[in-house]
């Protein structure tokens, strides 16, 4: 038994302290950037916010919405071959702003999908995202290891909170890792488990085992409002993934529920006893749930949203007199909330 002394930091024991700026305006303030991976032959441009593979966030409506920004959407698993062709065909998706996401089980059929989609004369999505619960698994980096074999796309994979497991998984053929156990809004792994890692220590530290690797981090959970989102930037992470703040719209997923004359979203966790029997049927005797499932009041087009969280990035950005994201982590200082 080990108890590590230092202190972790989660988005809300900070503020990000405020300094002098030759920035006059927002407008000046460049959101996209511009990465090359580790592993894959491609590069990648754009606004490096990305959508959560929920079934509630992960949508091709949201897609939809996000590529007009540039915006990333990792496309929640549960959608058939055909709902992809689907939207590919419709114009719904653009792939070079989306991920396909595979678990361990799903991962065989990694090969047909891309087959499928070709064989259509379709498009296919930029990304490849293994996405599970713990990426601390030997088998999950064994998948690392052969979807990296298989594909040149750049490959997401995750979820880990450490900088050690961060290293392996890049080695293992990851190009960008998922950072995150516990911290989102509907996931109850840390109270359920007692795991977890406060999300923006994790981050940092991870972050800095991926760079000397010529990897890359996602910031995956944790952000409630844009002021966490600007935190996670400066604090190492390349692309920052959303889910709560995402749910409750028009183009998320989720049962709309009418209640005293107001409309309501189902929101949930991917680990609920929601999630677990309308995909699997039922949950399985050895598990417990690790997600809760809440309504949001409707929150209307994801538009008016999206400015919102763009818009703070960019105001906390002239506050530190950083010009673009890639400079946050340079001109940010944190400032510790005595509670």
């Amino acid at each position: 038994m080990r108890v590590e002394h230092d202190f972790k930091l989660d988005f809300d024991d900070v503020l990000i302290r405020p300094k002098r700026s030759t920035l006059s305006s927002r407008r000046l303030v460049d959101l996209e950037r511009e990465f090359k991976f580790r592993h894959s032959s491609t590069t990648w441009k754009g606004i490096p916010i990305i959508s959560a593979n929920m079934d509630t966030t992960g949508t091709f409506e949201i897609a939809e919405a996000f590529k007009k920004n540039k915006m990333l959407t990792a496309i929640h698993k549960f959608y058939s071959m055909e709902e992809w062709a689907g939207a590919i065909k419709s114009n719904q998706i653009d792939g070079e702003y989306c991920a396909v996401t595979f678990g361990v089980e799903e991962a065989e059929n990694a090969d047909d999908f891309f087959k499928y989609l070709k064989s259509e004369n379709l498009s296919t999505p930029k990304f490849i995202c293994l996405d599970v619960a713990n990426g601390y698994t030997e088998v999950f980096l064994d998948l690392v290891k052969k979807i990296r074999d298989k594909f040149d796309n750049p490959l997401i994979a995750g979820n880990v909170v450490t900088g050690e497991m961060t290293e392996a998984l890049i080695l293992a053929g990851a190009d960008i890792v998922k950072i995150g156990i516990g911290p989102g809004s509907v996931c109850t792994t840390r109270t359920v488990t007692g795991v977890g890692y406060p999300q923006l220590s994790a981050i940092i530290e991870c972050a800095d085992a991926a760079h000397g690797l010529r990897g890359h981090v996602i910031s995956d959970g944790g952000c409630s409002t844009p002021g966490d989102v600007a935190k996670a930037f400066g604090a190492g992470a390349d692309f920052v993934m959303l889910g709560g703040m995402l749910a409750g719209h028009e183009e998320s997923g989720g049962k709309v529920i009418e209640k005293d004359g107001k409309k309501y979203k189902e929101f949930y966790g991917m680990s609920s006893d929601t999630a677990m029997e309308r995909y699997y049927g039922d949950i399985k005797e050895y598990r417990a749930s690790e997600g809760e499932t809440i309504s949001l009041e409707y929150r209307g087009p994801v538009d008016k949203t999206v400015q919102q969280i763009l818009g703070g990035i960019r105001s906390a950005a002239t506050y530190i007199g950083a010009k673009d994201l890639k400079n946050m982590p340079k001109c940010i200082s944190f400032v510790l909330k005595y509670k």
